[in-house]
């Protein structure tokens, strides 16, 4: 492939002792744990810089946009500046749960226009798997330089639930959710149970191997195309709140395929309460 969208622990290492070294963001989320500044504190890369996912990588959320809306592009800019982030900088971004948090900000970054964005595959336990240092509550946080990053919106394509309902008739829209969230056995968070009519499951975890990295080109290829999306003209992806769904996203552009993210997701479509729910496991 002529893009490279992923870098592996020891090429980070390498290019972080390069002058040319990369702003590192540590995505450090999980749902239903708001303890990822506390967990980043406890274990990170030397020189990282923590992103808060629900503040910084989210505008307020509510049923009519859903549980985490695309930011205001100003305020991502001002984020991106205070990470350090510059117009001709490389970025670098990570988590500790197999990149589904981290693919939200390399989504955001690559929608807000930057270029220059991987993910660490394998996140920070093969960093220290690698056996690369880790800093701890003992060492100060790092404090970037301001950076100069200008961000404008709208360089990846989104979807509504209009246009999402659109691809779930003539194209193929995936559910990135797990299966059972899917077929409607269960809903933690959301007001209602099941999925938008004519989507596909595809559960995010399956873009990983048994080692938490990403399934290879080939791999990744043949399990979207048993999903249909290996030759549909339209490829949209939903999940609950538009975060795994990014991921997602990452998974098809290594495989080769492009794909539209629908931010608003399940949180946003189950609070319409005119909008249609599918149960069970059959597509439609």
């Amino acid at each position: 492939m002529s893009e490279r969208y992923l870098i592996s622990a020891d090429e980070l290492w390498q290019s972080l002792n390069d002058t040319g070294r990369p702003v590192v963001l540590d995505v450090r989320w999980a749902l239903g744990d708001p303890h990822g500044r506390k967990h980043f504190a406890a274990r990170r890369i030397p020189d990282s810089v923590y992103v808060d996912l629900d503040t910084e990588l989210a505008a307020e959320p509510s049923s009519a946009v859903g549980r985490h809306p695309l930011p205001d592009i100003d305020d991502l800019q001002a984020s991106a500046r205070r990470w350090g982030v510059r117009r001709d900088g490389d970025v670098v971004v990570l988590d500790d749960n197999g990149g589904l948090s981290a693919a939200r900000a390399w989504w955001l970054l690559r929608w807000a226009g930057l270029r220059d964005v991987r993910v660490l595959d394998g996140g920070l336990r093969a960093w220290e798997i690698a056996g690369y240092d880790v800093e701890d509550e003992s060492t100060p946080l790092y404090q970037p330089a301001p950076g100069n990053v200008v961000l404008t919106a709208g360089h990846l394509p989104t979807l509504g639930p209009d246009s999402a309902a659109q691809i779930a008739r003539s194209g193929i829209l995936l559910d990135a959710r797990a299966g059972e969230r899917y077929r409607g056995e269960v809903e933690p968070i959301d007001p209602r149970a099941g999925h938008i009519p004519g989507a596909v499951s595809a559960p995010t975890s399956e873009n990983l191997s048994a080692a938490g990295v990403f399934q290879s080109p080939a791999e990744l290829r043949a399990r979207f195309a048993r999903l249909g999306a290996g030759d549909a003209d339209d490829v949209g992806v939903y999940c609950g709140s538009g975060v795994t769904a990014a991921h997602q996203v990452l998974a098809l552009a290594i495989a080769g395929i492009d794909a539209s993210l629908y931010p608003g997701s399940w949180s946003q479509w189950s609070s319409d309460a005119g909008r249609p729910v599918a149960v069970g496991p059959e597509r439609g």
